[in-house]
């Protein structure tokens, strides 16, 4: 199945080449998890600061829990700082 996986800043880096718009269109497995896709594009967690599916904020204590469907956005941003 098919969902969308967005990396914003300097999480870009982890999508595969060819990627547009600071988005990729992934095939994952029935039932995987959003931790289980976000180790696949090799993001250290520390890195995923902000996760939502489908705008919807995703606690680090769910994301290996929190299945994804077909046709779900992931994004993610990691942290940030400044004044």
């Amino acid at each position: 199945m098919k969902v969308v996986v967005k990396l914003y800043a300097m999480l870009e880096k982890y999508l595969p080449p060819g990627a547009a718009d600071n988005q990729a269109a992934t095939e994952i497995a029935p039932g995987d998890s959003v931790g289980r896709v976000l180790a696949g594009f090799g993001l250290p967690p520390e890195m995923c600061h902000l996760v939502l599916v489908n705008g919807v904020f995703v606690p680090p204590s769910e994301r290996m829990t929190r299945t994804l469907k077909e046709g779900n956005h992931l994004a993610v941003w990691p942290p940030v700082a400044g004044g």
